[in-house]
């Protein structure tokens, strides 16, 4: 299996959809599902109808997953979104933002 370019606690930019240009922290990864979870990102409301665990019912807003393609890793030195390579340092594989050439991990 392939690294992974976006992992969890990345700060990515959100590059179509209801929320692009949007950037938050991943929260979560699905690499089998090809899904990603941003924090405050792609909010869902569900209705809840009154239970015995939660009387008192209501609107249940969450992060709904979404296409790991439709976000890109913000550069770490301006915020702006960018693709990620691999190159290897000190004998460590590392990732590397393509815009700015900075070392995002290591």
């Amino acid at each position: 299996m392939a690294a992974a370019k976006i992992k969890k606690g990345d700060s990515v930019v959100v590059l179509s959809g209801k929320d692009k240009g949007k950037t938050g922290t991943v929260a979560k990864v699905m690499p089998k599902d090809g899904k990603i979870v941003v924090e405050g990102v792609n909010i869902a409301a569900r209705h809840r109808k009154p239970t015995q665990q939660n009387p008192q019912g209501g609107i249940d807003r969450f992060e709904a997953p979404m296409a790991i393609s439709k976000v890109a890793l913000a550069d770490p030195k301006d915020g702006k979104p960018t693709r990620v390579r691999f190159e290897e340092k000190d004998g460590k594989k590392v990732r590397v933002a393509v815009k700015s050439g900075e070392t995002i991990d290591g």
